[in-house]
This record gives C-alpha cells, sequence and structure tokens, in this order.
C-alpha cells in the first residue's frame, strides 16, 4: 500500500529480548505475550516508526510491493472522537454485501485480539497472528526507539491484508489522527465523526486542538466527508482541507431509508457518513447492498441487547455517555435503568456519571481485572455528589454484580468502557477475557 510519507528512524541500541530468541517462530499465545510485553514502551504519537516498518516489510517481501497491492484497494480512513468504530463496521458490511473483498482494521478490541484484523468480515487467524508477529519481532529486535503496540499491530494488519489481497480496506485511528500509525498509509478518502472531549492528555485541552489532531488525516488532494460538528471543530477542518486542496463534504442529513442493526437515532447519521465515503472513492454500491449491509451489521457493545433486559454499551466519554442516555429514553422511555458502571481512570469520570444519572435508578459498581480502571470507591464518591445523588453499591465482581441486577426489577445498562464492555461479554460467553488471551 501507498505510504503516506515522511521521514526514517535509525536502528540503534541493543536488542530488546522480549518471549523467544530473535528467527525463532512463535506461537499465537506466545506471540500476544511479546506484543502485550510491549506496552511498556507506551504511547509515543509520530509516523517515523511504522513508516520504517512498513519500509522494511516491503523490503523483506512479507507486503507485496512498496506501492501495495494489485490492483491496489482503495483505502478509507476514519477519525473522530465517537462513532469510528461503527463507521467503520457499516462501511465494511455494505461493502461486503455488494460483493467486495474488504480489510477492516479497528481497537480497542472486546474479547479477542483477533477482532482487530478482519478479511471479508473474518478475524484473523492465530496461525497469521503468530506467523506476522513472528516476522516483525525479528525485523525489529535492535531498533532503537522501539516500535510501540500499536505500531507493530498496525503493521501486522497491512501485512494481513496485503497477504491477503483486498480491494477495500478500512482503517480506524487508534488515538488522535495527524501522528497516528494509520496515518501513515496513503488514503482514497478521510471521513471524520463527530468531535468531542477525549484523550485531553494526548490531543489537547481545547475541541479546537483536539479537532487540529483528528484533521491530520486529510491529505493533500484526498476527499474529505465529515459529520456535522461543533462550529470551532468545522473550523479546523476547513482549514485543513483548503491547505491541502482537498475537496469537502459535510454530511447533514440522516439515513432514514431501510432498518439499521445499530440501535441509536445517531447510527442513522452515522450510516449517511459511511455511505458518502464509498461514494467519496467511487466505490459502487446499490440500495439493496446498503440496505443489507446494514442490516445485517454486527457490532458488539453499541446498545447490544444480550437478552430482553440486559443492554451492553462501551460508552467511555461524556459524549458518548450522553448518546447512550438519548438511545435508551428511544427504547425505554422514561423507564430507569439499573446501571453496571466501570471507567477507566484516565477518564472524565464526573462527565460520564452525570450524563448517565438521569436514566439511572440504582448503580452497581464491580471491581473488574483492568489495572486501568478507577477504583469503585472513587465512583461511589462522585455518585454520591451529584444533584440528585444515585444509590450505589460496590461488588467485588462482575458476576456479582450481574447477580444483584438481575434482581432488580429495571432493565439492566452495563457500560463505561469498551474494555469493561469485553470483560462482561467474556463473561458471558463463558470464554477468556481479553487479557487472558496470553496466560492460558
Amino acid at each position: 500500500m501507498n505510504r503516506a510519507g515522511g521521514s526514517r528512524a535509525r536502528s540503534t541500541g541493543k536488542p530488546v529480548k522480549v518471549g523467544a530468541s530473535a528467527d525463532a517462530a512463535i506461537n499465537y499465545r506466545d506471540a500476544l505475550a511479546w506484543l502485550y510485553g510491549l506496552q511498556r514502551f507506551g504511547i509515543k504519537l509520530g509516523l517515523e516508526n511504522i513508516e520504517r516498518l512498513l519500509d522494511e516489510l516491503v523490503a523483506s517481501a512479507s507486503c507485496q510491493s512498496r506501492t501495495g497491492l494489485k490492483p491496489r484497494p482503495r483505502v478509507i480512513h476514519v477519525a473522530g472522537t465517537n462513532g469510528k468504530g461503527s463507521v467503520c463496521a457499516m462501511i465494511d458490511s455494505i461493502s461486503r454485501a455488494q460483493g467486495y473483498s474488504t480489510g477492516l482494521f479497528t481497537s480497542p478490541h472486546l474479547v479477542t485480539f483477533r477482532e482487530r484484523i478482519r478479511v471479508n468480515g473474518d478475524m484473523i487467524s492465530e496461525d497469521a497472528v503468530a506467523n506476522g508477529l513472528t516476522t516483525i519481532r525479528n525485523l525489529v529486535a535492535n531498533w532503537d526507539p522501539h516500535p510501540t503496540f500499536f505500531e507493530v499491530v498496525t503493521a501486522l494488519a497491512i501485512k494481513h491484508f496485503s497477504d491477503t489481497t483486498v480491494e477495500i480496506v478500512i482503517l480506524e485511528t487508534g488515538l488522535g489522527g495527524r501522528l497516528d500509525a494509520t496515518n501513515a498509509i496513503q488514503s482514497n478518502v478521510s471521513v471524520i465523526t463527530p468531535i468531542d472531549f477525549d484523550h485531553e492528555q494526548w490531543l489537547g485541552k481545547t475541541i479546537s486542538e483536539i479537532a487540529a489532531e483528528k484533521a491530520g488525516i486529510i491529505k493533500p488532494g484526498v476527499p474529505v466527508v465529515s459529520a456535522s460538528q461543533r462550529a470551532e471543530a468545522e473550523e479546523v477542518i476547513l482549514a485543513r482541507a483548503a491547505e491541502c486542496k482537498a475537496p469537502i463534504r459535510f454530511v447533514t442529513q440522516t439515513y432514514d431509508e431501510t432498518p439499521i442493526a445499530l440501535a441509536g437515532s445517531h447510527q442513522k447519521e452515522n450510516a449517511s457518513l459511511g455511505i458518502a465515503a464509498l461514494r467519496a472513492v467511487k466505490v459502487d454500491v446499490g440500495d439493496s447492498a446498503i440496505s443489507r449491509g446494514l442490516a445485517g451489521i454486527e457490532w458488539p457493545a453499541r446498545f447490544q441487547r444480550w437478552d430482553e433486559r440486559t443492554i451492553i454499551d462501551g460508552a467511555h466519554n461524556p459524549a458518548a455517555a450522553r448518546l447512550l442516555a438519548k438511545t435508551w429514553r428511544e427504547i425505554f422511555g422514561t423507564q430507569r435503568t439499573t446501571l453496571v458502571l466501570a471507567v477507566l481512570s484516565d477518564k472524565n469520570l464526573r462527565g460520564i456519571c452525570e450524563a448517565l444519572a438521569p436514566i439511572s435508578e440504582f448503580v452497581l459498581l464491580p471491581k473488574i481485572r483492568s489495572e486501568r480502571a478507577a477504583a469503585p470507591e472513587e465512583l461511589a464518591k462522585l455518585l454520591a455528589n451529584i444533584t440528585p445523588p444515585l444509590p450505589c453499591s460496590i461488588t467485588p465482581s462482575v458476576d456479582e454484580a450481574l447477580t444483584l441486577a438481575r434482581a432488580k426489577p429495571n432493565p439492566i445498562l452495563i457500560t463505561g468502557s469498551l474494555h469493561f464492555a469485553g470483560e462482561v461479554l467474556a463473561h458471558l460467553r463463558g470464554e477468556p477475557a481479553a487479557f487472558e488471551e496470553c496466560a492460558q
């Protein structure tokens, strides 16, 4: 695939020794253990490492050519604060309904790492993960700086799409856009979902600053489709598009023609944005494919009905929580929920609690297994100090929280983060959670 350009890093320093010795093949479990071990390098925004890694994959014949597949796929690049994953999933589902072969790269995963990389709807196989990560591990063994977790995962996705030969690639940014690893790939359209506050420690404290990072995916001459935005975000996006001489369209209408498998009026806006992205890259999709694709989309933890009274949603910032509350009212009216809540500690805890309070009758706060989770005691203090205060109870586990929730008459809403949604889904399915995959 074409690269978006940039400078290269030099290789210096000693090998990073993680897992098996260099050149040795590793199995799926050990490959993930090595990959998760890279999280100690943290988040490093920038394109030098990913550009170099993609170059070396080409040089080692791990990707078909520097200019990409033959024929080169059309690449749809999606940034924004909320709705990125849903838009990507919609584009993928519609494209497959029309008969195109697709590669879909999203994050984070819920239950298994393999969810992040899909070809024609199928998750990457364990063997492909193991083989791809073996190749990448051997390439980067002596690098300083070492590639991060997300840089390696992005390279694995591009390698897999090259190996399997797809016609349409849909890439979701991991964090921001301008310096996100996915921005090293030359796209055919830049898609921007609604921009709001999230990841302020990385992207900026104002909507304008965050928008500047998201709008960094806009490339010279490449068309842009954007959702409706706050005025300050729209101004930044328009300025970036003008600087790049990139034609731009703001999608303001909703898709109302046929049913969408994902609940909520905001998903009608996401559907219009996804359809506009396909039109922008001249992907030929008919009304029938759009209808079938949107009706058949599967995208867990987006107002997902586990059973007739249990909803799972990954709302992870105040804007997403407000949309969740709006969707709740659309489906349940004035009926309030028993809320099962867990939130990551780096999020706007008060904003999320305040957004969900109006639809909540009682809150259960389980202790979850993520090291990044906010302490239930901290959430309890917040809930006691909002207006009006919400009654809550701390539970030692997800299982006990669900048992207590089922004993109450209200419908149940499980939310707070995609990580928590994934832990709950794994529990309900009786499967290992994502963090257990490499520890079996």
